[in-house]
């Protein structure tokens, strides 16, 4: 398993097993009577990703009662909910390339990439309705953290903020909250203790900032579709990340020719290419690392709380990993 590397043997297998029951699940969930929409909607499922969301809700359910099919269910709402949000990411971000794949607006669209995202929504609120009121009522307030994520990335930062503080709280909405929400299905539905679920919840916010941050490093540092993304997609959009955010503020002063084409979106590949090529060498992506690296340590000191046991140390080991990988 690429994402949890030298897991226990037991929780290995285990973890394989219900990853199996979460992807026909997922697939199953999805299917309708419109083969166009089948197909639509299935394109990122069929292409791949980690499966990092269930992996986090399927974990946290070792605390309690992992056998219950509640949290499978759950497992596969965070999922629907996370391809949900990257239809709808890169309509916004006018991205060819997902998962090693063309994107779903470069494909048919971006009516049907918004509209393929919102069914996609709609069926994991299907699954909701079995998950009881608790768990409804968590969804709802992790999607408008969602959506006041996008919607305060998409504004900046007002006069006089710091740039770099107004990112942080974007992600936090953006990616911490459905990773926090995610390892939290996985405590509550398995009956687990209210002290666990709360640790896990604040763990999760953390390590899904850590994961993000180490994403911006990816964005700079792959080599062409090396991630499965396309690199400098957010130079394109002109999106801020941590990275061109520690430029801006080092403010050097053989930088400011690369600060001015940070100001904007980047239209044009051969000056993207250029920018890349300046990032890459450039001491903020070094301090970048090193920052996500601190949240990751965060993420470690959160857990000392829980339980010493074989599923604590695959959650210390997930700190390491999201960190360190290149895609």
């Amino acid at each position: 398993m690429a994402t949890l590397p030298d897991l226990a043997p037991e929780i290995e297998q285990d973890l394989t097993r219900r990853l199996d029951l979460v992807e026909k699940l997922l697939f199953a969930h999805v299917e309708g009577k419109y083969p166009f929409v089948n197909e639509t909607s299935r394109h990122l499922i069929v292409a791949g990703g980690k499966r990092l969301r269930p992996v986090l809700t399927l974990l946290a359910a070792n605390y309690g009662n992992s056998g219950e099919r509640q949290v499978i269910e759950a497992a596969v709402v965070c999922e629907l909910t996370h391809l949900a949000t990257l239809y709808h990411d890169d309509v916004m971000d006018e991205a060819p390339l997902r998962r090693g794949v063309e994107s779903a607006n470069e494909l048919w669209g971006n009516a049907i990439a918004i509209l393929t995202g919102d069914y996609l929504f709609a069926k994991a609120s299907d699954l909701l309705a079995d998950l009881g009121p608790e768990a409804v009522r968590l969804q709802a307030r992790t999607f408008e953290r969602l959506v006041i994520g996008q919607i305060r990335e998409t504004q900046g930062p007002q006069n006089g903020a710091d740039p770099l503080e107004h990112y942080i709280s974007v992600i936090a909405d953006k990616t911490g909250s459905l990773f926090g929400t995610s390892i939290r299905f996985g405590a509550l539905l398995s009956g687990t203790s209210p002290q666990i679920v709360e640790a896990l919840t604040i763990f999760g916010e953390e390590i899904g900032l850590a994961f993000q941050l180490a994403d911006d490093v990816i964005d700079i540092a792959s080599q062409t579709n090396e991630s499965g993304k396309t690199p400098g997609t957010d130079l394109r959009e002109g999106v801020p990340t941590l990275v061109t955010l520690l430029v801006q503020k080092a403010n050097r002063p053989e930088d400011q020719k690369l600060i001015a084409s940070l100001a904007g979106p980047i239209s044009d590949e051969n000056e993207v290419a250029k920018v890349l090529n300046a990032l890459r060498v450039h001491p903020a992506l070094e301090e970048a690392r090193t920052i996500a690296m601190q949240y990751a340590e965060n993420s470690r000191k959160l857990l000392s709380v829980l339980p010493v046991n074989e599923t604590t140390s695959a959650f210390l080991t997930l700190c390491d990993s999201l960190v360190t990988r290149s895609s």
